[in-house]
């Protein structure tokens, strides 16, 4: 249970986000009191070096004047004096002098450190126990070498008023780090909240779909990555419920679309089988045309549903599109002629695809059996074919009735009709234009509908071109 409490996306932000900024801070702390602490004592040893070359001077001319260094040697008040002079120490205040100010002790933190040496490094003044640990700086009179000047190096973990500065400093970065260790905290703690507040909307929507509520919605404010699932969510939701709709939509009109043949054959059988008609040959071949609109029906379904799972074989080969076409249209010759309706063409011979012969031949017979079922007589149908670039462009159009703006994009649905002058009455079953662009689109091509200049239906078929 307490893995699992863990084992949630606030949990993990919160952690990643903390745990990586505190680790920084911790780092910076280190590293700033380290070099900040190195560098202080190097500068006080820089600054040691330029006070003991001002000692070394007085050394000089002490010696330079008294001829030896028997008035400092033996003199330890003179040397903490010139210690002091030479360091810019104030003196103690004399005996029976008023203080000035509040008394204060001053740290001595050099000539405590400070011994003298003669010209042979025999130590004069200063602790003799740090004599083996001095760094000598050579005292020169007239260009000879009188005398040594030795001192203690700063230690790395300096003393006295340089130890309380230094504290003070780790005091400060201390509470710097800390402050930022809030800080960091709080800001991961909103930052993980934000963040999982608008994953958690997700995940409930997810959810509400799981159990079919496609009707959820979930806010998508701004214009980040999260905003933009939210509304590809919204998106999602929203094509499920037109997919339920269609589908829906879809079993209610296969439903009618077998109910209709079935009830004609179911009615027919009856009477033949009451003798109110006789079984002659009109009967029977009002029997064959309801079970082959039927059979016609399923076999339409039966090429879709092959189509939607893939398992709709092409044998592709190099096909002569004009070649296709007129085959088609000479075959419908005598029922368009029938139908009083005029057939044009203009096909570029040029035109070579990659195709299905058969598939193709029954795309451009569902076009003109549209033209045979909904175009009124006398009518005009108009085929061109043309190049556009790397691919052929066929435009089947007719003359009226026309189809409403709004409905042209509906038109490959399944079972889709237009309400009025191209509707069901007409004897289609509204699935050869379906079947048309599933075969032209498993061909990589494009089938379009739009208004034709004839006054009524343009189809536009894109293929591409085969290669030479």
């Amino acid at each position: 249970m307490d893995k699992a409490r863990f084992d949630r996306l606030h949990i993990k932000l919160f952690l990643a986000i903390a745990g990586a900024i505190a680790a920084l801070t911790l780092a910076a702390y280190f590293v700033y009191t380290t070099s900040f602490e190195r560098g202080f004592v190097q500068y006080l040893n820089r600054a040691d070096e330029v006070r003991l070359d001002s000692m070394v001077r007085r050394l000089a001319e002490g010696f330079d004047r008294e001829r030896g260094w028997a008035w400092v040697a033996g003199d330890r008040q003179r040397w903490g004096e010139m210690s002091r002079d030479a360091l810019g120490l104030p003196r103690p205040a004399e005996e029976g002098a008023p203080a000035q100010g509040p008394r204060r002790d001053t740290p001595l933190t050099i000539d405590p450190r400070l011994m003298l040496f003669d010209r042979d490094r025999t130590q004069l003044v200063g602790r003799a126990e740090a004599a083996s640990s001095a760094v000598l700086k050579p005292i020169d009179v007239q260009g000879a070498t009188v005398g040594y000047l030795g001192y203690v190096p700063r230690p790395e973990i300096v003393q006295s008023i340089e130890r309380v500065y230094l504290t003070r400093q780790r005091v400060a970065f201390g509470s710097i780090a800390i402050g930022m260790l809030v800080a960091a905290l709080l800001l991961a703690a909103g930052l993980a909240w934000w963040l999982t507040r608008r994953i958690t909307l997700l995940t409930r929507g997810t959810h509400a779909l799981i159990q079919g509520n496609y009707g959820v919605r979930v806010d998508a404010p701004g214009h980040d990555e999260l905003a933009q699932l939210a509304r590809d969510f919204n998106t999602l939701a929203a094509t499920l419920t037109a997919t339920r709709e269609a589908r829906q939509q879809w079993i209610a009109d296969i439903a009618h679309e077998l109910r209709t043949p079935l009830a004609v054959l179911r009615a027919e059988i009856e009477s033949l089988q009451d003798g109110v008609r006789p079984l002659d040959q009109t009967s029977v071949a009002s029997l064959a045309t309801e079970t082959a609109r039927l059979a016609r029906l399923v076999e339409d379904l039966h090429t879709l549903s092959m189509s939607d799972v893939g398992a709709l074989s092409y044998h592709k080969e190099p096909v002569e599109l004009a070649e296709v076409i007129g085959d088609v249209v000479d075959a419908f010759a005598r029922a368009l002629d029938e139908k009083s309706l005029r057939i044009e063409t203009q096909l570029d011979p040029r035109l070579r695809v990659l195709a299905d012969e058969i598939r193709l031949t029954q795309v451009f017979g569902n076009l003109l059996q549209n033209n045979l079922r909904y175009t009124q007589s006398p009518g005009r149908v108009l085929v061109t074919l043309r190049r556009d670039g790397d691919s052929a462009v066929v435009s089947w159009e007719d003359s009226g009735p026309g189809v409403p703006e709004h409905d042209l994009p509906r038109l490959t649905e399944r079972l889709y009709r237009v309400e009025g002058s191209r509707n069901r009455a007409s004897g289609g079953s509204g699935l050869g234009l379906a079947i048309a662009k599933a075969i032209v689109e498993g061909h990589g091509g494009t089938l379009a509908a739009r208004a034709s200049a004839l006054g009524g239906l343009a189809i536009e078929i894109e293929l591409p071109l085969a290669a030479r």
